[in-house]
Parts: C-alpha cells; structure tokens; sequence
C-alpha cells in the first residue's frame, strides 16, 4: 500500500494476505506511518481487481466525453472514430512505460518517477501540471453541473435548467444553491475519504450512470433513425484551405484530455492486491472507455449532425421531436450530472495529493494530518466552487491551460522518461515511440492554440469542441 508522490523507494508488501501490516515508507503522504492512525486502514488487504477497473474507468470517463460528437464534425465518422481507437492505443503504451519504469525505479508514484528521471524540477513539474489540469477539469465539471441543473444564459437566451423547469425559479434552484448544496451533500463527504480504493462503489455507479446515458441517446437516435428524422452523418472532413487542415489537429488536444487518467494509475497500483494484474486493469478501462467513446460520438453525431454543439448536452435542450421528448432531455441530462458529481472525488484526490506535495514536501504523511488533509481539502473545493460560480464560461481557457497540461501528463513526460532511460530498459521501438509521442503533443498542441486563438481574435471565442 504505497501512494502518489513519495518520491523515495518504497518496500512492496509480498503477501497482502498473510500480512495485513503492510510496510510503508515513512514519508509516504497517503498512509499512516503506524498502525491505528487512518480509521483502520491495517485492514486493508487490498483493491480488488473490479474496484480497480471502475476507479480507472471513472478518472477516464469525464466531460471529456461531451465534447467527442463535436470531434466527429471536425474530422468525420471514419476518421474520427478512427483516432479514438488510435489514441487508446497510444494511452496504453504511455501508461505502460510508467508502469515499467516505476517498477525498475521502485516509484510508488507518478511524482517519484519524475523525479527519479529528472530531480526535483521533475517532480514539481508533474505536481504542477496535475494541478493545473485537475483544477480546470472540476471547474468544468462544477459549471456543467450548474449549467444543467440551474440553467444557463447564453448569447442573451436563457436555457433553463432542469430544476427551475421543475420547480421554477427560486432562489434554492438558482447556481449558487445549487453548486453550494452539491458541494456539501456530495462533494464534500466523499472528498473526505482517504483512500481512492473506497471509491470503488460510487466509481461503479458512476460507470452505470454513464452507460445509462449512452442507453438512452441510441434508443433516441433507433427512433428518429427509424422515423427517417436523421440524415447519413458526414464520414469524411471537409478540407477546403490550408486553416480547415490545421484545423483539424485541434481534435488531438481534446482526445488527449479525454483518456487522460495517467495521475491517478500509481495511486490504484499501489492499492491493488495483485500488482501483477494492473497492465490488465489499465487494457480493460480503456477497452471499456474506448467503446463508450466510440459510441457516444457515432449516435451523438448521428443524431444532430453539423448541428452538433461543443458539449453535446446542450443538444438535449431542444425539441427532440419524438414522444416523451422532454421526459428524455431531462433523462438525460440528470444522468450526467450524477455521473459528473460521483467523478469529482476521482479528480479531487490526486489534485489534493499532488498540491500537498508540491506545498509540504517533507511533511509527514496527509492521512496522518488531519488538520493538513481538512485546510487542503476545504481550500481547495472553496477555489473549485468560486470558480464555477463567477467565471461565466472558461471552456476556451481549459483548451489553452487544461489541454496543454494534459498532454504533458499524458504522453510528453512518459515520452521523456523512456528517453531519459536511466536504467537501461528501453528498447529501441520504446524510444523511437517515444519520440512520435513528443511530436505528436508538440505539433498538434501548437496548432490547436494557434487555431483557437486565431478563431478567438476573429469570430469571438472558439466553438470547437
């Protein structure tokens, strides 16, 4: 049972069973340094292999998803579902070389691997990154849930939210109650939890919520398809000049976000009973999440079209023109936002973790501090929370800061550790990956703020998914 951001070798335990007295490094920030401290986590024998697929799955499965049918409209069908199976692939080798050379380097941690590469610039490096990018992710995911729930003012129109169309407009249904409510009936209590395995259960339900969503936008689609209410969906881009090219590498960044779990694989590894078991924790949730993926963009584009939005949830907004039309927006829309509430925590826990070690390097472990582990956690949700409630919409600042840090996390840093080869592991297809890795996130991260910013300056802010 080891954590995220030791950054020193940590002593594996061999038989979990046998011994439940797991041996800990001393510094490490998730777990107490002595039996009795952290509410009896001496009894952990360790994550199951299914809880480890539903914490994965959920840290993948984010708002992420919203924004793939619009990727559909910049590349078409083929392509575009194309690159979502071409980025999973791409995922799980980033992935694996952290696995791998973590395990040379016994890093318990994603920090302690940079670290171990690179020194300390390293590990602050990671720690700011994942910052940065958990930050913006539970803004987002806070003003989408706001946005739903309360409604939204867009252009001078109002979009009414899914309790104010039930109850009307009050103050209890109006952001700020709502965003406040949510924070303390859920955010609040399960960002509490100290460890990510506990988070097992809401994960799985999270995962099912999701699935739910999908359920519902394919029996949608069946209907109109049926009806002949939807046209044959666009399977090829449409590349007229040298601006719609680029264009379309600007989907890259927002794939890149939305397999991007990299920050929290160590805390489940270390959690998990049979170690040897995690490459096939990490194949099955991208496997799972892949085909969510595929899915959601194909009906989700299927079913709009060109008139497919940046989050494709606002789409639920409007006439569907079926039966129970209303009774499925509202469906819909409620799913998500219960999948989006029970994915917080998820995100909450490495960002806590990783700011803990960024501030208190050499503090003794968070679960042992329980007046570090509340200030972190009450500072941090009070950032979170204002941010949702006062920034009106940052999805352009999430494609130039989220997106960025996100594809350092998630291919540029495992990249440079399998070049940096410490220990002499690295084969030859490793480092020549490496390297389309690095290109990859530099070429297209480039493009994709220079046809953001380009859109900006012209045409106001972007609305590219």
């Amino acid at each position: 049972r080891m954590t995220i951001l030791d950054s020193s070798p940590v002593r594996e335990n061999k038989s979990r069973k046998k011994n439940k007295q797991a041996v800990v490094d001393e510094k490490s920030p998730l777990l107490p340094t002595k039996n009795g401290d952290g509410d009896g986590f001496d009894e952990f024998n360790g994550a199951s292999f299914s809880g480890a697929v539903f914490n994965l799955s959920t840290t993948i499965v984010g708002a992420g998803i919203m924004a793939l049918p619009a990727t559909m409209k910049v590349l078409g069908l083929i392509f575009g579902i194309a690159l979502i199976i071409v980025m999973a692939f791409l995922t799980e080798a980033s992935i694996e070389f952290l696995l791998r050379f973590s395990r040379t380097a016994k890093s318990a941690s994603y920090g302690g691997l940079m670290g171990d590469a690179f020194g300390k610039l390293g590990r602050v490096m990671i720690q700011l990154c994942v910052i940065v990018n958990n930050v913006g992710v539970l803004v987002v995911y806070m003003i989408i849930i706001g946005d739903v729930l309360s409604g939204t003012t867009s252009d001078g129109i109002r979009h009414a939210g899914v309790l104010e169309e039930w109850f009307g407009e009050h103050w209890l249904t109006g952001r700020f109650s709502v965003l406040l409510i949510t924070t303390l009936a859920v955010f609040a209590p399960l960002a509490s939890l100290k460890r990510i395995d506990s988070l097992r259960y809401t994960s799985a339900l999270s995962v099912a919520l999701a699935v739910a969503f999908l359920v519902i936008m394919i029996g949608i689609s069946c209907v109109k398809l049926i009806s002949g209410g939807v046209m044959m969906p666009r399977l090829l881009p449409e590349v007229t000049d040298l601006m719609s090219i680029l264009n379309l590498f600007t989907v890259v960044p927002v794939l890149v976000t939305a397999y991007i779990c990299h920050y929290n694989v160590h805390s489940i590894d270390n959690e998990l009973e049979d170690k040897s078991r995690m490459k096939a924790v990490v194949r099955t949730s991208l496997v799972l999440c892949s085909s969510i993926y595929v899915v959601t963009s194909f009906f989700g584009f299927l079913l709009f079209g060109d008139g497919t939005l940046d989050d494709v949830l606002a789409n639920f907004s409007t006439d569907l023109g079926i039966p129970f039309g209303s009774l499925l927006n509202d469906a819909v829309r409620v799913s998500y936002a219960a999948h989006l509430m029970l994915v917080f925590p998820i995100i909450f826990h490495p960002l806590r973790l990783n700011l803990d070690g960024l501030l208190f390097p050499s503090a003794r472990p968070l679960a042992s501090n329980n007046v570090r582990f509340a200030s972190l956690s009450i500072g941090l949700m009070g950032v979170v929370f204002l941010g949702a409630n006062f920034i009106p919409s940052i999805w352009d600042a999430f494609q130039f800061t989220g997106a960025t840090a996100a594809v350092c996390i998630g291919f540029i840093f495992p990249a440079c550790i399998a070049l940096r080869d410490r220990y002499g592991i690295a084969r030859r297809r490793d480092k020549m990956l490496s390297l389309f890795l690095i290109i990859l996130a530099v070429f297209s991260n480039v493009v994709a703020i220079y046809s953001d910013a380009y859109s900006l300056f012209k045409n106001g802010p972007s609305r590219r998914g």
